[in-house]
């Protein structure tokens, strides 16, 4: 009787709405995601699948050998709420999320206008003083280039084909609204009956009248053209039907065009060779109207997108198909964390500690034996989900395993670098030697087409080849006295090699049978370094360092 009355008083509280009794926002989330479950749920992750988890998540990389000992070792309750908070607050959280950002707006597209160290530290910096989500956009979307201190939103605006503002408008929908309106420029949606032509017009009329002109010194500025009248445009399938339509978010009211008196239509007026900044600039209307907190699809998608980012997939997935017919798979759960996003200004670092601290997220990624993993619909959460690791983070856990980080790290930052992927694969390049570099190696290898959003695995062949005998590689596993297979080399006690050899590479301790492999390996070859370079490679092609697990 009395562990039923235990099981009701849990049920009770499982069950009460809203968070009651003082219930945690990811206690919260974990009750409206086990209320749906719809079948058994995955135990919590061992200590060393959490560490892995959420250092890869957090800071980019793999923790230490030390950092997983110390860790297993901990008898602390709170250790793990502990780890969230080091990471959140260390130095890698920055540059891993400027990574991560760089690649949701920019979607690997290159450009001239701005430098990649130049953006790379406009991220770093908004990251590393906690700016919020929506002011970053904000302050990046209405960038003109003439204050130096944020001309990186150039590259946002205008680089890698954003120029056209078509292009523009159609990667602003995917991105900020988690809505493909491709189809709409030439009609509304055969399928989807939220996606209309009005609503991508509207759209191209904030984005369409910036252009880029270059002053005497050759700077690149965003300069608008005066707006005078409404958009016209029409359906392919009735092109007698003509409508029109000015500045306008989806779901928003039309922007009032004013009338332009000549001569006062100028901010500034034209001067130098460069076309006067017009009053009413619609581009501005929409960074504010976007961004502000009564915008709540701008709010929803970003939650959807870092929600995706640690979990392996959007409560709205497709992340760029949120419409009527594509539900949430929770939807309270993604209300609740956009109205607490916004409550808490857009606060990226919070948002993802109450992830993080989620049961939802620390499950294991392993069912019960009885289960088998292919019968769990993915959108259920009842187990954690594996996630490829992105380039970046890939070229940083391969350096941190094999003994490499800390010194590319310490070494100067490439200046100008010509260092080229095509010619590095061709051989006309070395192993490179500076971060630059390396990164050049990794997204060459493993990243997306530019262009593309990178929401999807894509393994192959050459991606194995690569961490098998690539001379990058290679060269990490010749040893010295700071590399992983230098301390091998040193080490004549066979279970310590395997020990160390899984702690670097894999942040967990070797099972039985895989210290026993690594015995009889280590015992059979002649060539001794030799068998270790290639325990490691095999490790290095393996699925469990290739995901997030």
């Amino acid at each position: 009787m009395q562990s039923q009355r235990i099981l009701t008083v849990v049920m009770l509280y499982l069950l009460v709405p809203g968070g009651a009794w003082g219930q945690t926002l990811s206690a919260e989330i974990d009750r409206l995601i086990v209320a749906q479950a719809g079948g058994t749920i995955a135990g919590p992750a061992s200590d060393a699948e959490f560490l892995r988890r959420v250092t890869l998540d957090l800071a980019g990389t793999l923790p230490t050998p030390d950092e997983t000992r110390k860790f297993l070792s901990d008898v602390n309750p709170d250790k793990r709420t502990q780890a969230i908070d080091r990471l959140l607050n260390g130095t890698d959280y920055p540059r891993r999320m400027a990574e991560l950002s760089s690649v949701i707006l920019l979607e690997r597209r290159d450009g001239q206008l701005v430098s990649d160290a130049g953006w790379q530290t406009y991220l770093r910096e908004s990251f590393t003083t906690n700016k919020p989500w929506n002011l970053l956009v904000r302050d990046l979307l209405a960038a003109d280039g003439v204050d130096e201190k944020t001309r990186a939103g150039l590259r946002l605006m205008c680089d890698g084909g954003r120029g056209d503002p078509h292009v523009r408008t159609q990667d602003f929908a995917r991105i900020f609204l988690g809505r493909n309106i491709q189809c709409a420029q030439c009609h509304d949606h055969p399928t989807v009956s939220d996606y209309l032509q009005q609503d991508y017009f509207g759209l191209f009329a904030l984005l369409s009248p910036s252009a880029v002109h270059r002053n005497k010194q050759q700077q690149p500025l965003l300069i608008e053209t005066v707006v005078r009248e409404k958009l016209t445009f029409q359906s392919v399938f009735k092109p007698e039907n003509k409508q029109s339509i000015g500045p306008r978010i989806p779901g928003g009211s039309e922007a009032e065009i004013p009338v332009v008196v000549a001569g006062q239509e100028f901010a500034v007026p034209p001067q130098d060779g460069l076309p006067g900044r017009p009053k009413f600039q619609p581009r501005l209307l929409w960074a504010e109207q976007l961004t502000a907190p009564t915008y709540r699809p701008f709010a929803r998608t970003a939650v959807n997108r870092f929600w995706f980012e640690l979990m392996g997939r959007g409560l709205v997935h497709p992340l760029d198909q949120d419409h009527s017919a594509n539900p949430p798979s929770h939807p309270q759960v993604l209300d609740r964390l956009t109205d607490e996003f916004i409550a808490h200004n857009f606060d990226v670092r919070w948002l993802l500690r109450e992830l993080a601290l989620s049961a939802t997220y620390q499950r294991s990624s392993q069912l019960p034996d009885e289960l088998p993993a292919a019968s769990v619909v993915p959108s259920s959460y009842r187990v954690a989900l594996p996630r490829p690791l992105a380039a970046e983070q890939l070229a940083q856990a391969t350096a941190q395993a094999l003994g490499h980080r800390t010194r590319l790290n310490a070494a100067s930052p490439a200046q100008d670098s010509n260092f080229t992927y095509k010619d590095y694969i061709n051989g006309r390049l070395p192993p490179p030697e500076n971060w630059h570099d390396v990164l050049v190696v990794f997204v060459g290898t493993f990243a997306h087409p530019a262009g593309q959003a990178e929401v999807d695995f894509r393994p192959s062949v050459e991606h194995a080849l690569f961490l098998e005998n690539d001379r990058l590689i290679a060269a990490w596993l010749q040893p010295t006295e700071a590399t992983l297979t230098g301390r091998l080399q040193a080490m004549t006690d066979h279970a310590v090699v395997a020990e160390e050899i899984y702690l670097a590479l894999l942040a967990r301790l070797p099972q039985d049978a895989e210290r026993a492999e690594i015995n009889e390996i280590l015992q059979s070859q002649s060539d001794r370094l030799a068998a270790i370079q290639d325990i490691c490679a095999g490790i290095l092609s393996s699925a469990e360092f290739r995901l997030n697990h």
